[in-house]
């Protein structure tokens, strides 16, 4: 369940600096800056990229902007598989993951 986001990475003029244009507004029109060093609190889909882009170990710094997601490499990192946590941010049931059936409802 759930639709994968349709993403297109492109460096950025900052040595570092790697940016992702999706097809889904993630914050609407408000910023939102989050780094390594700091506890990412909430449930809400900037919040969620960011605390999955830092599990990867990657990623010193995450901004999002609507669509628009730049992330600040960490030092002598690249940016190998992070696109595809993006994409996936929306897929609910991924390969192992048991869908759930009326039965598991009490149904």
């Amino acid at each position: 369940m759930g639709e994968p986001v349709s993403v297109i990475e492109k460096p950025s003029a900052n040595t570092g600096m790697i940016r992702f244009d999706t097809n889904r507004s993630l914050t609407g029109m408000g910023h939102e800056r989050y780094s390594v060093n700091a506890e990412v609190i909430g449930d809400r889909p900037p919040d969620v990229v960011a605390r999955l882009l830092f599990a990867t170990g990657q990623v010193d710094a995450v901004h999002v902007y609507a669509q628009t997601i730049m992330v600040e490499l960490a030092s002598g990192a690249n940016s190998d598989g992070l696109k595809e946590i993006i994409e996936d941010l929306y897929i609910h049931y991924k390969p192992g993951v048991e869908v759930p059936t009326p039965e598991s409802f009490g149904g």
